[in-house]
Order: C-alpha cells, then sequence, then structure tokens
C-alpha cells in the first residue's frame, strides 16, 4: 500500500486484563485532531479470536489505517496487521512475535517482573493479583482508578500466549514503538530488544504498563507520526 495523504483511520487494540475503554484519552485526542478511530474489543478467549474481532473493524474502514497494540494487543496486531488496509503498526509496550514464534518465546532469556502477578484459575484463564494490580499494572494511576481497573479487568486464556503466530505484518510495514521506562510487566530490555528487531521508530516515556491511559498524549502523539509517513 502507497499513499501521499495522512492516514485518517487509527485503530486500536487493548491486551490481556483490560478492554478498549482504556483508549478513551487517545481516542480523544486523536478525534480532535480530525482522525476516525475505532477500538477493538478482544474476546481475550484466542489469538484467532481476537484477529478476527480486529480484522471485522479493519474490514469496515474506508480506506488505509494504522493499527495501535497494547502489551498483548501487540501481538494480535503483528497477525492482524497484515490486512490490506494496514499501512502501520504502533507497538505501545507490547508484544510484537515473528512468525512461527509463539508470545511466550517473547519473554526467553529477559528478567522475570514479580511484581506482574498472573492468578490462574481451573479453566485456564488468567486475572492480575487483585492486591498486586497497582503497583505491577498501573502504578502511575491514582488509587481509586487503579482499583476500578483491577476489578473490572478481562480474564485472559493463559492459552494465547503459547499460539504460534501465522504472520508478522511488521516485517513488511513500518513501525513505530511506545516504551514505557517504569513498565512492571515485561523486562525492559526485553521490550527495547525487540523493537529494535523490528526496526521500529522508538519512543521512551515515564510511566507504566497503563502508558495507554497516563501517557495518552506521547501515544497520540506517535499514532499522528506514525499516519503521517507510513506507506510513503
Amino acid at each position: 500500500m502507497t499513499t501521499t495523504e495522512t492516514i485518517k483511520n487509527v485503530v486500536l487494540v487493548h491486551g490481556a486484563f483490560a478492554d478498549g475503554s482504556g483508549w478513551r484519552r487517545v481516542y480523544d485526542l486523536l478525534t480532535a485532531r480530525g482522525y476516525r478511530v475505532s477500538i477493538v474489543q478482544n474476546p481475550l478467549t484466542s489469538l484467532e479470536a481476537d484477529v478476527a474481532a480486529t480484522t471485522r473493524v479493519l474490514d469496515l474502514l474506508d480506506g488505509p489505517a494504522i493499527l495501535v497494540g497494547h502489551s498483548w494487543g501487540g501481538t494480535v496486531i503483528t497477525e492482524a496487521g497484515v490486512h490490506p488496509k494496514v499501512a502501520g503498526l504502533v507497538y505501545v509496550s507490547a508484544l510484537a512475535p515473528d512468525a512461527g514464534e509463539t508470545t511466550a518465546q517473547q519473554y526467553e532469556g529477559f528478567a522475570p517482573t514479580p511484581e506482574f502477578v498472573i492468578d490462574i484459575g481451573d479453566d485456564g484463564y488468567g486475572y492480575l493479583n487483585r492486591d498486586a494490580f497497582h503497583a505491577g499494572f498501573a502504578a502511575d494511576v491514582s488509587d481509586a482508578d487503579a482499583a476500578f481497573m483491577a476489578d473490572s479487568q478481562v480474564p485472559v486464556h493463559m492459552a494465547v500466549f503459547g499460539t504460534v503466530v501465522s504472520a508478522a505484518a511488521w516485517r513488511d510495514k513500518p513501525s513505530w514503538a511506545v516504551i514505557a521506562t517504569e513498565d512492571k510487566a515485561f523486562d525492559q530490555a526485553m521490550l527495547q530488544h525487540w523493537a529494535g528487531r523490528r526496526g521500529a521508530d522508538i519512543t521512551d516515556v515515564p510511566g507504566s504498563h497503563a502508558l495507554f491511559i497516563t501517557q495518552a498524549e506521547t501515544v497520540a502523539d506517535v499514532i499522528v507520526t506514525a499516519s503521517r509517513n507510513s506507506g510513503r
């Protein structure tokens, strides 16, 4: 895909333990600048289901789009991003396996993150531990907001992390990365390493794993940059 005009469609994909409402501030900032923003609601039941949910949104668009993923949403946009309407990818403290890799392989060889505590039920679904949620996921949001996020979190079927990715859109499309320097969900070296492998244009920003909320201005600015520079 090539275009000489600024891309005006943006699709936002949330990660595990969250839903699309966390993108509200990014949505408001982009729509105020004239962008048409769509938000995917991932079921978090399988990679296939999340990719399908993203594809449905992309199918409805009237032109090229920037596809944005946070955390697990990075794996989703990596596979869904092969869609012909996707011109560029923005990874927000996000995972990005290559084709033939699993998400779990992204963690191999990097430091553990003991403050990011996942409790797994007998049915295979994982929740972030409520007592550890604030420190591990959203250290820079208020106590009240962190409590609400913990109580409204969406569980993820843990098998998704062992699912092999069938395609890697970042191999063929330009990508950008926004990385939170106080992220407790991922080792910082891991985020920097995989963003470098993608050849992403990297923006580091102070913040927790919830940077899509607390650093919405920076995230929105990077999306605007991607919209102006993809497909050229």
